[in-house]
């Protein structure tokens, strides 16, 4: 700070508010002193020099934090300071006060707001894509076709409806297991093999009835899926109240409050609730918000549209005119799995955020569910462990509670109960993709098992060269190589498989 000596030269000092300050005092002095002020006592005077000092320091903090330019700051300064500017932005005051990183340096580029870059990345990606759509549009017309989807058949895969309804029988039964137990009329480890039973037929009946239907893909994945997650909740109801059916039996009580009792009501609305873990109450919401329900239907449908689109315009063709990537020459394999990539990617893109933000939040809001944590920020994961941790919490967190630490508990070690979690997800990614398409050459279960290698791989890049590289390589292994390739390497068994059928 710099302020005028006696002299009217201009001195620097340390703190440039204690000296604005010592102006105003000063200014203050000299105006009374040539009476242009009234008498005032002396309480009235250090109220003044008060109030003064804390305009001129909250004048100081708005010019220190950059939160005023030149003109707005001298226009908020003359209302605070009742039009008396002499002493705001003078030449002497300076302009630099601290040390300083630009928003683009490497040390402030993760503090800054990206919100405007953000948008500007929003615009070129609409501009640019849309200029494609339009190319391949004109150049080879109106490529979509549904009979991958719903075939010629689709109206006699009514058996497939059938059993997604006959499904409900399960939880019933599961329920009737329970209820069992709590009076009385079986033992423990009778319930158990009950439940095992129930839990396995759960998921070969379903398999069988898709195997012998010649059902549309569409329709045998819906079912596999379902299928899936009713046996997760499955499991999760049975081990869930076996555990609390222990602690309430025990003497010493973690919680003194824990009691088991059997509920259909609970048992229903988990059944249908957007979560994998059983538990006899969930937080819950005021209300329903009907106009955002029916807006983020909306947007359901617009990107359901979207990701049927790309795949048949985009996705298809380049499918269709490719060789199966392990027979060949193996530039042309990478190639097509390059070009697959970009398209890839934006289904999806559009699948996550279909599923797992606007259907899974519309189920919330509709059954008044409150914690709707379904996802964290897995595009910002360091490693694919972090990855498989954040991308889907609801199957995560059944992991976790079911698994993992399960076999913490009967002393597995961590590595082995780590490859244990990934052998259940291999075995189900698989089952949703072998049984609609007819083929069991396993290469979901080889995708998913080969994660485990990369999970170790990830976390030491890391740790050696820093989050950036992790993330890097999550990307690369997860939009170039993983997805495209299985892609390809399904439709073209699923091709041979139909063309050996012929």
């Amino acid at each position: 700070m710099a302020v005028l000596d006696s002299g009217g030269v201009a001195v620097p000092t340390e703190n440039g508010v204690a000296d604005l300050d010592r102006l105003h005092r000063r200014k203050s002095r000299s105006d009374s002193s040539n009476g242009l002020l009234p008498d005032t006592s002396p309480s009235d005077d250090v109220g003044a020099a008060a109030a003064e000092r804390d305009r001129v320091d909250s004048a100081a903090e708005e010019e220190a934090q950059g939160t005023a330019n030149l003109a707005g700051g001298d226009a908020e300064t003359r209302e605070s300071a009742g039009g008396d500017v002499r002493f705001t932005y003078r030449p002497s005051v300076p302009a630099h006060r601290r040390t300083r990183e630009s928003p683009l340096s490497s040390d402030a580029i993760f503090k800054q707001s990206h919100a405007g870059l953000f948008n500007l990345c929003v615009v070129v990606l609409v501009a640019v894509n849309s200029r494609l759509i339009i190319e391949n549009l004109m150049k080879y017309g109106w490529l979509i076709r549904t009979d991958f989807w719903f075939s010629s058949t689709s109206l006699r895969d009514w058996p497939l409806f059938m059993c997604c309804l006959s499904l409900s029988v399960f939880p019933l039964a599961a329920f009737t297991v329970e209820k069992m137990v709590l009076q009385k009329f079986i033992s423990e480890p009778v319930a158990i093999i009950l439940h095992v039973i129930i839990t396995l037929t759960e998921v070969l009946y379903p398999v069988y009835v898709t195997l012998r239907c010649d059902s549309a893909f569409l329709s045998g994945v819906t079912l596999m899926l379902l299928t899936c997650i009713v046996w997760l909740k499955l499991v999760s109801y049975a081990h869930t109240s076996y555990d609390i059916r222990t602690l309430a039996n025990s003497a010493d009580k973690v919680d003194p409050e824990i009691s088991y009792y059997v509920s259909l009501k609970s048992l229903a609305y988990f059944m249908v609730a957007p979560t994998l873990c059983y538990q006899p109450s969930y937080p819950r919401s005021p209300c329903i918000r009907k106009g955002w329900v029916a807006r983020q239907f909306a947007k359901l449908v617009i990107f359901t549209g979207l990701m049927g689109f790309i795949i048949e315009q985009y996705i298809n063709p380049i499918v269709r005119n490719s060789k199966h990537p392990l027979k060949g020459d193996l530039l042309y394999a990478i190639e097509r799995v390059l070009k697959l990539s970009v398209p890839n990617l934006y289904v999806w893109l559009c699948m996550f955020y279909c599923f797992f933000h606007l259907w899974l939040n519309i189920l919330a809001e509709l059954l008044c569910f409150g914690d709707r944590e379904f996802y964290k920020d897995w595009w910002n994961a360091k490693s694919v462990g972090d990855y498989w941790r954040m991308w889907n919490m609801p199957v995560h967190k059944w992991m976790v509670r079911h698994v993992y630490f399960p076999c913490l508990r009967i002393k597995i070690p961590k590595v082995p109960a780590i490859i244990i979690a990934f052998l259940v997800s291999a075995v189900f990614h698989e089952l949703c993709i072998a049984v609609p398409c007819r083929l069991f050459n396993l290469w979901a279960f080889m995708g998913i098992m080969f994660q485990v290698p990369l999970v170790f791989i990830t976390n030491f890049l890391q740790e050696r060269f820093g989050s950036m590289v992790g993330n890097m390589i999550f990307w690369f292994s997860f939009c170039i190589f993983g997805q495209p390739m299985c892609v390809l390497l399904y439709y073209h068994d699923l091709m041979n498989r139909k063309g050996s059928m012929s």
